[in-house]
């Protein structure tokens, strides 16, 4: 196991994406560069490990996407429509879905520095790859990529921290694990280096910079309750459990700024028997994300979201909310015999909460904590109420809804008539807290007085600012490396000019 050295020019505090693209944007100033992990190394790599993996970034056509993934092939190509996603539209999806509040500055060097940033990581010898399947359907032959995304790192999120841990020990980057920093050790003139505890011991590393990227508080049971509300302490952590906010803990005790949206969080629909922190053997696997083309029921047997309002990537992070806030924090996702062979390899796990039957008296009947009868009259009122006139196509929005329902379908509504029939128990899944620290446009952290803390930068699910309310897939990733070497470049450069 790694010693901790007593001085090191740069400090990057966490193990995940945002931490290792610091790390390495860092180590290019020519200076050294210390990770501190708080996980033991079989756990570590933060939220990013328990990812699918998947990067929002701008591409105006498949050139772009090639230099990315000098894998795909000719008749990968041939069959493909990748479509564009320009810098207009990641603008516009970010405004959208965050209700116009995401910080403009912040949000300008996440779009604008997005395929570069990716580049720079393939550069590194981070692998990506198109991801067929979740983000593109096979239609009359050709599969076409819908949502603005269709990239992921090679091997998801495990992959994607074992790459950027490769590049990291190449770069001569040492890398500690069970080290949990403690607090930041700080004077008029900065931060100094940080506090650490390390196989029992709490020892002090002096550093001329500080970066944090050690995820947001989800993990944090207390935490969650008294910022994002009531029922919070009963959602799923989707990933790790060691984000605790402790990065945003030692940043404010040091006169850190906070901002962004603090009662906020990414939140999915999930396994509702999942246990109750991420598990790495299972993954993204107990995300349900193929409701879109089904409809929910709560605990009254009553739809009570438009499942088509949008594209997945922009409505299941704010869905786990909803679902949160049913009766019984749960929720039942109901689909026929047409949509089964479409749904997503998610639903095909052993660990899944799930009933199959072949009328739909019968899977009513199966529903654990629902009231059957009530059940059973919505989905005739559901199928009643579809404008089967409209032809189905999941890669559109095709404008197949509802008529006439108290909750009507935007898009994607189809009949539940063909047996069998399934159905998908989920609660909610917290992926990460939206509210963090306050950083300029050089990942700089800024204190309650709107000034630079000299030598402390932050990147990642940290950062507040970016999301409000819900956020584009692919979106997470994507900031936490675009930030996190920005915040690399500032410390690094601070370090290597002292």
């Amino acid at each position: 196991m790694s010693e901790l050295p007593s001085s090191v020019d740069v400090v990057v505090v966490g193990g995940g994406n945002a931490a290792f693209c610091a790390a390495l944007a860092a180590a290019e100033k020519g200076v050294s560069v210390l990770v501190l992990e708080r996980a033991p190394e079989d756990e570590a790599g933060g939220n990013s490990r328990f990812t699918a993996g998947a990067f929002r970034c701008v591409y105006d056509g498949v050139e772009d996407l090639r230099a990315l993934m000098p894998d795909l092939t000719d008749q990968e190509v041939a069959v493909t429509d990748f479509g564009t996603y320009t810098a207009d539209t990641f603008f516009d999806d970010m405004g959208r879905v965050t209700e116009y509040r995401t910080d403009p500055d912040l949000c300008e060097l996440l779009v604008t520095r997005s395929r570069e940033t990716m580049l720079w990581m393939r550069g590194k010898g981070v692998r990506f790859a198109p991801i067929y399947g979740r983000q593109a359907y096979k239609v009359d032959g050709r599969f076409k990529f819908w949502g603005g995304l269709a990239v992921e790192a090679w091997g998801g999120g495990p992959g994607l921290v074992e790459a950027l841990t490769t590049a990291a020990r190449k770069a001569g980057i040492q890398v500690v694990y069970e080290a949990r920093a403690m607090a930041l050790i700080a004077d008029d003139d900065g931060v100094k280096g940080v506090r650490v505890r390390h196989q029992g011991r709490t020892r002090e590393v002096a550093a001329k910079a500080v970066v944090l990227a050690a995820g947001g508080f989800q993990a944090n049971t207390e935490w969650r309750t008294r910022y994002l509300g009531p029922t919070w302490e009963l959602a799923k952590i989707r990933g790790t459990r060691f984000n605790t906010g402790d990065g945003i803990e030692m940043a404010l005790k040091v006169g850190a700024m906070a901002t962004g949206n603090w009662s906020g969080s990414h939140a999915v629909g999930w396994d509702r028997n999942a246990p109750e922190f991420g598990d790495l053997a299972v993954g993204d696997n107990f995300q349900k994300h193929s409701y879109p083309w089904g409809i929910m029921l709560n605990a009254n047997g009553e739809r009570f979201v438009d499942e088509g309002a949008d594209f997945r990537n922009y409505t299941y992070a704010k869905y786990g909310r909803v679902i949160l806030m049913q009766p019984g924090q749960f929720a039942w996702q109901v689909f026929d015999a047409k949509i089964i062979p479409m749904l997503r390899d998610e639903y095909r796990i052993k660990q899944v909460t799930k009933v199959r039957a072949d009328t739909l008296e019968e899977l009513v009947q199966k529903l654990d904590d629902v009231n059957a009868d009530k059940a059973l009259a919505t989905i005739k009122a559901y199928n009643a109420a579809v404008m089967t006139d409209v032809p189905f196509d999941p890669n559109v929005k095709d404008g197949r809804g509802t008529r006439g329902l108290a909750v009507d379908k935007t898009n994607w509504a189809n009949t539940i008539d063909t047996p069998p029939f399934e159905a998908f128990a989920v609660t909610c899944g917290i992926t990460f807290t939206f509210g963090g620290l306050k950083v300029d446009t050089s990942a700089q952290v800024i204190d309650t007085d709107g000034r630079v803390i000299p030598g402390l930068c932050a990147a990642g699910e940290l950062v507040g600012g970016l999301f409000y309310f819900n956020y584009p897939g692919g979106t997470g990733l994507m900031a936490g490396s675009v930030f996190g070497r920005i915040a690399g470049d500032s410390a690094g450069a601070r370090a290597a000019a002292m």
